[in-house]
């Protein structure tokens, strides 16, 4: 047995973690850390407290990375020490935002901040610390998609733009680099209880609307995501590339 729960070990693994603060990223920063990778926690102001120490407690490490995704023009410039530094083993792209408006009315200066954080600094960041895992024939590229890969969501078109476009850029470049031993997959998220799904939870019907349509009954939570993430950035998922895995409570079977 326990050289089937090695597949699942990070042990000397180094993993980046974007939007580290807080939900999602926050669960997967515990998660691969209490798998053993050391986790560089990306952020644009270091308030990481909380992330931090949820991977103490578990006796992982951490350092901090300071990059504000939404400045596009200095990601490449700011990630270049932490390359010089780091040999990045496992790259979880899963910084995001959303601004809701009717399309009609939809500000065009936020359409341009949730492209750029959303999937232009996720295909900056894969191709920059792609190109070592290429070089060395070994790598795990994370992204977080959404239901809005699959869906058209309500008063968020900029988000589901990108998130349509998070799914297929994982598939573009799965298929250039697993050939290469790199591995480049999605993760799908439902419903979660974060900051960015505040709004809808605090809309009692639409809330009830959309926990009536989930068969686990219940609204899923950041930690529902780590198991996935820590599969997915581990040997036991070496032979999946390309692959958006959905962890949604089974909406998207009904």
């Amino acid at each position: 047995m326990a050289g089937y729960l090695d597949l699942f070990s990070l042990q000397g693994k180094t993993a980046l973690v974007t939007g580290a603060r807080t939900g999602i990223g926050q669960a997967i920063s515990f998660g691969l850390a209490a798998a053993g990778a050391h986790v560089l926690l990306l952020g644009h102001r270091d308030n990481l407290d909380e992330t931090k120490a949820k991977i103490e407690e578990v006796g992982g490490s951490y350092e901090t990375v300071l990059i504000d995704l939404s400045e596009i023009k200095q990601i490449r410039e700011k990630l270049q020490p932490v390359l010089e530094k780091h040999q990045i083993d496992i790259l979880v792209n899963n910084a995001g935002v959303i601004y809701r408006e009717p399309a009609v009315d939809y500000n065009e200066q936020e359409w341009m901040r949730v492209i750029d954080v959303n999937l232009h600094s996720v295909f900056i960041l894969s191709q920059e610390i792609g190109k070592g895992m290429v070089e060395r024939g070994s790598g795990k590229i994370i992204n977080i998609a959404s239901l809005l890969s699959f869906q058209g969501g309500v008063f968020v078109p900029a988000y589901t733009a990108s998130k349509h476009a998070v799914a297929g850029l994982t598939k573009s470049l799965a298929n250039e680099w697993a050939g290469k031993g790199v591995q480049v997959n999605a993760i799908a998220p439902g419903y979660i209880e974060t900051n960015n799904t505040e709004a809808i939870r605090n809309d009692e019907n639409r809330s009830k609307s959309i926990l009536e349509r989930i068969p686990a009954g219940r609204w899923g939570r950041p930690e529902d995501l780590a198991g996935a993430a820590v599969f997915l950035a581990s040997p036991a998922s070496d032979y999946v590339s390309g692959h958006v895995l959905v962890v949604d409570g089974g909406w998207m079977g009904r």
